[in-house]
C-alpha cells in the first residue's frame, strides 16, 4: 500500500482528495502547512507527495526545495496557480509533475501510479549508451563525453525513452502515457522538460539533439 502525503492547508480539498485516494488502496497522511508537511517528510515513511504552492506559513517552491535537498522522492504539485511561469519554477526545483486545480480524480490516480510505479518496483535498468552519451539508471545522470550531469526523476526518464529510440520519432501521446501515466491535453509540463534537457545539451560541444517534429512528437539524433 502507497503512502501519499497531501500539503494543503484548504480543508475541502483535503477532504475530497482522501475521499479519492483512500478506496483506490492508498494511505492518506495529511499536512495543513509547509512546516508540518516538512515534519512529515522527515519522520514518516512516504511514497509520493502531492503539495499544494500556496500555503499560510512558507511557500510550496520553499517545501519542494528543502525535500529535493535531501531526497527524490515523488513530488507531484497540485495548485491554482496554472501561468507557464509557475510551472517553469516548480519543475526547475525537481517537482517531477505539475497539476492544475481543478482536476479530475481519475488524472490525479493515473499520475500518482505513474510517478510511483519505479519506486515501487525497484527496477533499475542498465546503463544505455548511445553514441558519446551515457544514461545511467543507478544514479539518474547523464554523461555526454566528460560531462555529467544528475537528472531529476522525470527528465531522466524523458532521456531514456528518446535515447532507446534514438533516431526514431517518439509522439507527444506516447511520451506523456509513459512518463506521466495519462494522455492528457495540457501537456505544458512535457514542454518544460524537453526544453530543460536540450539546455543541458547545449553546455556540451558536439552533444546530441532533440529534433522537434510539430504536433508529432521528438526524436533523439546522437
Amino acid at each position: 500500500m502507497l503512502t501519499v502525503l497531501i500539503v494543503e492547508d484548504e480543508p475541502s480539498y483535503l477532504d475530497a482528495l482522501r475521499i479519492t485516494l483512500e478506496p483506490e488502496g492508498f494511505t492518506v497522511e495529511t499536512a495543513p502547512t509547509g512546516r508540518e508537511g516538512l515534519a512529515a517528510f522527515e519522520t514518516t515513511r512516504l511514497d509520493i507527495i502531492l503539495l499544494d504552492l500556496m500555503l499560510p506559513d512558507i511557500s510550496g517552491l520553499d517545501v519542494l526545495r528543502t525535500i529535493r535537498r535531501h531526497s527524490d522522492l515523488p513530488v507531484i504539485i497540485v495548485s491554482a496557480k496554472s501561468s507557464e511561469a509557475d510551472i517553469v519554477a516548480a519543475l526547475e526545483l525537481g517537482a517531477d509533475d505539475y497539476l492544475t486545480k481543478p482536476y479530475s480524480s481519475r488524472e490525479l490516480v493515473a499520475r500518482i501510479r505513474a510517478n510511483t510505479r519505479r519506486m515501487s518496483t525497484g527496477e533499475v535498468d542498465e546503463v544505455l549508451v548511445v553514441g558519446d552519451t551515457a544514461l545511467d539508471p543507478s544514479r539518474y545522470e547523464i554523461r555526454i563525453r566528460e560531462t555529467t550531469f544528475q537528472l531529476p526523476r522525470k527528465e531522466f526518464e524523458l532521456a531514456q525513452m528518446l535515447m532507446e529510440r534514438h533516431g526514431r520519432i517518439v509522439t507527444r501521446e506516447l511520451l506523456l502515457e509513459q512518463i506521466w501515466g495519462i494522455d492528457w491535453g495540457d501537456s505544458k509540463t512535457l514542454d518544460q522538460h524537453v526544453r530543460r534537457l536540450r539546455r543541458r545539451f547545449e553546455q556540451v560541444e558536439g552533444a546530441p539533439s532533440i529534433a522537434t517534429l510539430r504536433g508529432i512528437g521528438y526524436r533523439f539524433e546522437a
